[in-house]
């Protein structure tokens, strides 16, 4: 993953990093043994020694054109990409067609520009049906929770990546507790529930941003906590981050990735019509 700058957002006050993997060749590594220990594991960042998730075959369709409840905001209806914006500034650039927006390589990152807090979000992707490269660098792209915590997107199918990088895992953190992902060019759906981190007034973390995380009918995280945005070959915090809203990111790296149904609505709170 090579590190792309973008500014996430003005309240975090600072340019973040958004993690993206480099275009590798078909030599891709499927693991690296010179980062850091994870903390709190025994795991190197990527490690290719991690156990693999064993292999779960999902249902034939899971929320598939599931549609937005009548809370929820509609992020991409499959007509155009107006509630969206590039990292590379002005309207984002990628492809829209059929019903779903495509990766354009090069056109950079996307970001909604609305911002939320805790919720939950739906969409439906697809990896390239031809398979190119291997590793990272086949069928890669990632959402990122308020811009910075990512969720992977990959084709994990029969592929030999690392662990933390599956598809389902909270990238360079924890792999997802099983791998459900189907054949390369079928539809696929994740549905996300995130719950932001919170601050105290003095800007430290007293609840680490969570999330709940199914693929395609199958939880592949449940509930857990953030150890900060995710990196690539680094290990995380907090420092630096100090909002409990942002934007949803969908990465460019440089594959034809498509995305389409996607919509998210606001958690709410218990007693509180």
């Amino acid at each position: 993953m090579q590190k792309i700058p973008f500014l996430v957002r003005a309240l975090v006050g600072a340019v973040l990093t958004f993690s993206a993997q480099p275009l590798f060749a078909a030599d891709t590594p499927v693991g690296y043994k010179d980062t850091p220990i994870i903390p709190g594991q025994p795991w190197h960042v990527h490690d290719p020694d991690r156990p693999r998730p064993r292999v779960v075959t999902p249902a034939p369709t899971f929320s598939q054109n599931a549609a937005a409840p009548a809370d929820a905001t509609v992020l991409f209806d499959g007509k155009d990409l107006s509630k969206w914006k590039s990292d590379k500034g002005g309207e984002a650039q990628w492809k829209v067609a059929n019903g779903y927006m495509e990766v354009v390589a090069k056109k950079g990152n996307i970001f909604t520009k609305e911002e939320f807090g805790d919720f939950q979000l739906h969409f439906e992707f697809a990896t390239p049906e031809k398979v190119t490269g291997n590793s990272q660098g086949r069928g890669n792209s990632g959402v990122f929770l308020h811009g910075i915590y990512e969720v992977q997107v990959l084709d994990s199918y029969e592929n030999p990546t690392y662990a933390d990088g599956q598809a389902g895992a909270m990238y360079g953190q924890y792999p997802p507790l099983v791998n459900p992902i189907k054949k390369p060019g079928e539809w696929q759906t994740y549905d996300i529930i995130f719950e932001a981190p919170q601050f105290d007034q003095d800007g430290k973390v007293i609840k680490k941003a969570a999330v709940t995380a199914i693929l395609n009918g199958v939880v592949v995280q449940h509930r857990k906590e953030y150890m900060g945005p995710s990196k690539h070959k680094e290990v995380s915090s907090y420092d630096g981050v100090k909002s409990s809203r942002g934007p949803i990111g969908l990465q460019d790296h440089g594959n034809p990735m498509r995305f389409r149904n996607m919509w998210i609505r606001p958690l709410g709170e218990y007693d509180k019509p």
